[in-house]
């Protein structure tokens, strides 16, 4: 598998908002072409109003940062999109066979089955892995994609593939194009392969500071 394509469904793990200047073109966009997803913390978030983003921070001027974010996305989302993101399930699971057969179940959440605010990276022991699984009711070939991070990695324990699918926007691994994972369920195990791809960073990175945006948001789409 080349991870190129053709599919036969899309879908997205969330934070289709934040620290960028289309919040509702991003939204539309994706209802328009009927991709599905899980809401991100930033979705939810959003959606209700909440008093913070459920982010993590490395330090104060991060947490400057994500409040700047935070709020200017809250007072430029449409209630319409406000709606679309609350409308978002917490967890989607996929089943390529149909659900009268066994198979593979593919299970999509954005940062644990558990809340969409915790960091799985990739340094979390076996041991977690394997009590997410748990709670998430997965056997061995069953894939969990998961995001939250920006950082993709992939690991299988007991059978159960975990994935971290990176990000499309704003990646924080070092590579700044876009990242999305290809999974094939059609074999004897999962497949997995990760695609980048390059878009138009001084286009997305001009619009950031067009909005009134931190310049920082904009250094960070050219430095991955």
């Amino acid at each position: 598998m080349d991870g190129a394509g053709p599919f036969d469904a899309i879908y997205h793990l969330g934070d289709l908002v934040g620290y960028a200047s289309w919040p509702n073109e991003t939204v539309a966009l994706l209802r328009e072409r009927g991709i599905h997803g899980v809401a991100g913390n930033y979705d939810s978030t959003v959606a209700t109003d909440y008093k913070h983003c459920g982010c993590k921070y490395e330090d104060d001027e991060q947490e400057r940062l994500s409040r700047v974010s935070f709020e200017w996305t809250k007072a430029n989302t449409s209630a319409e999109t406000k709606r679309a993101l609350a409308e978002l399930p917490f967890r989607l699971d996929v089943r390529a066979g149909g659900g009268h057969a066994g198979g593979p179940t593919l299970t999509l959440v954005h940062g644990t089955p558990v809340l969409n605010t915790v960091y799985w990276t990739e340094d979390r022991p076996d041991d977690f892995c394997r009590k997410m699984a748990a709670v998430a009711g997965l056997k061995s070939g069953d894939v969990i994609a998961f995001g939250h991070t920006h950082k993709p990695w992939h690991r299988v324990v007991d059978g159960v593939h975990f994935v971290n699918a990176g990000s499309v926007g704003r990646p924080k691994d070092g590579d700044s194009r876009a990242c999305y994972v290809a999974v094939d369920l059609a074999g004897e195990s999962p497949a997995v392969d990760f695609v980048r791809v390059e878009y138009e960073i001084e286009r997305a990175a001009a619009a950031i500071t067009e909005a009134g945006l931190p310049a920082a948001f904009a250094a960070k789409l050219r430095s991955g």
